[in-house]
């Protein structure tokens, strides 16, 4: 994309080494020997701020799209209300006179594959649907359709990348889940969730532990590709002053009308390239 900063990709490897940094660091320091403290992987994820590199870098790309700053929430005020519960703090929002313009949501799975995986799955689907339900019942008024976007980076390691094998005690799965590997996985559940319209993008970053430097090479994302963000914000500049068709709050519709709803640009998602 034209449009995206020119050292993007330079500023992308700077946060996957902030992120790695940060994480051992949390390790290393909330892993001590007093009880009430964290252990092991679970210490760096709870101490939180290892994904503020990427965040800053969305606030960022979100500002050059024509954004002001003041509509950008992320350190605070990042709370919205639920269906299914009271509220939900996500990572990144976007609010503008009062209207619900987007919220993004950043996550990383590193190790431990075989038990987080289904749990990381269930909380993606969970989210977005919980958010939708709250659209739909009229939460966000006089918000139109907002846009969401999913975050992920994940440990590059040979076992995301060798086939998993499925269980099938009483019905077969589908043949794309067959002899998938974790990362294989994560990239049909991507695809399913914007085709689905859960999410209007989402992007997986592959990245070794090793890469502590900016120089060192990542599996940086196609931006071409359909799971890369595109983000949505230059292509689609009239998404900024929310004058894109939106899906309006479920109402009932009359008898032999079928309710009609716009569908976003980024519905149909193509099969993808491999990154």
């Amino acid at each position: 994309m034209s449009d995206l900063p020119k050292d993007l990709q330079k500023r992308l490897k700077k946060a996957i080494a902030r992120f790695w940094v940060c994480r051992g660091s949390q390790a290393e320091a909330q892993g001590g020997e007093e009880g009430d403290k964290d252990r092991g992987t679970r210490a760096a994820v709870t101490g939180g701020k290892h994904l503020d590199g990427f965040i800053e870098l969305i606030v960022a790309l979100l500002e050059k799209a024509g954004l002001q700053r003041s509509h950008i929430y992320w350190q605070e005020k990042t709370e919205l209300p639920g269906w299914f519960r009271a509220e939900k703090k996500w990572d990144l929002l976007v609010v503008a006179d009062q209207k619900l313009v987007a919220a993004i949501e950043f996550k990383s799975q590193v190790g431990s594959f075989g038990n987080n995986f289904n749990n990381r799955a269930e909380e993606t689907i969970g989210i977005a649907t919980d958010l939708w339900e709250t659209y739909e019942n009229g939460a966000f008024r006089p918000s139109g359709r907002p846009w969401l976007g999913f975050f992920m980076l994940l440990e590059d390691v040979t076992a995301v990348k060798q086939p998993v094998k499925v269980r099938e005690p009483h019905f077969k799965v589908l043949p794309e889940f067959k002899a998938a590997s974790y990362q294989e996985r994560y990239r049909q559940l991507f695809i399913r969730l914007v085709r689905k319209r859960l999410y209007d993008a989402c992007c997986l970053l592959l990245s070794p532990r090793a890469a502590t430097e900016a120089t060192t090479s990542n599996r940086i994302p196609n931006w071409d590709s359909p799971l890369s963000w595109r983000l949505s914000l230059p292509k689609q500049s009239r998404w900024l002053n929310c004058n894109r068709p939106a899906r309006q709050p479920h109402r009932r519709s009359k008898p032999g009308r079928p309710q009609k709803f716009e569908r976003p640009d980024s519905f149909c998602v193509p099969p993808c390239d491999g990154h």
